[in-house]
């Protein structure tokens, strides 16, 4: 049996606390170390527990989740954080994926999708509900962009929505060209950027104003 993600919880309410640990405790697959209530001490708890997932709080009293992600990213690089809010709000979205979080997701999602958005970004992957994609996915793409990016408006366009977390076969059904075709795309673009990881891509997408 493969051993279960370990998981932090990271809320300034212990109601939603509570909701989410009874939404997780019955995962053979998930194992939540520990809780903590604003960003200062989910710092310590990282340190202390040492996730592989934090489930982290945007607005909190003392540090906020995404100042706490910054300094997690920084001292534990290996920690996967995704950002939980009750809002569907683009500034915030923007400001996660620069602090290094790999997840964006509603308070409001399934039991289900927690699990599944837990599991995706462990694997390595990045994980945004469907509501946030479609806040990101809704905005044209800008005209100018930084002047050394090397990317075609094809690749652009595919690193987009790599950076929301569509897989490339659902690229290829937006965008009506074959999954061949977004394979050797995303290749092309790890290739050109020398970046190796589709956090590494989301990052850049973000700096190079692709999702801005």
């Amino acid at each position: 049996m493969e051993e279960p993600v370990n998981v932090l919880l990271v809320d300034d309410h212990q109601v939603v606390l509570d909701g989410f640990l009874a939404r997780l405790e019955l995962e053979p697959q998930i194992h939540v170390v520990g809780t903590a209530s604003n960003g200062v001490d989910a710092i310590e708890a990282v340190g202390r527990w040492h996730p592989d997932v934090v489930l982290m709080d945007v607005s909190m009293p003392i540090m906020n989740g995404i100042d706490a992600t910054r300094v997690i990213k920084s001292n534990f690089p290996n920690v996967k954080v995704i950002m939980l809010t009750m809002h569907d709000n683009r500034e915030y979205i923007i400001q996660v994926m620069q602090a290094g979080a790999v997840g964006y997701m509603l308070k409001e999602i399934s039991a289900e999708n927690m699990v599944q958005a837990i599991k995706t970004v462990f694997q390595g992957a990045t994980y945004f509900c469907e509501s946030v994609t479609q806040t990101l996915f809704t905005q044209p793409i800008p005209v100018a962009h930084h002047p050394a990016n090397p990317l075609s408006r094809r690749e652009e366009s595919i690193l987009k929505l790599v950076a929301i977390g569509h897989s490339s076969k659902k690229i290829a059904s937006l965008l009506d060209i074959s999954y061949r075709t977004v394979e050797t795309h995303r290749q092309n673009i790890k290739h050109k950027l020398d970046l190796h990881s589709t956090a590494q891509l989301a990052k850049y997408a973000v700096e190079n104003g692709l999702v801005d």
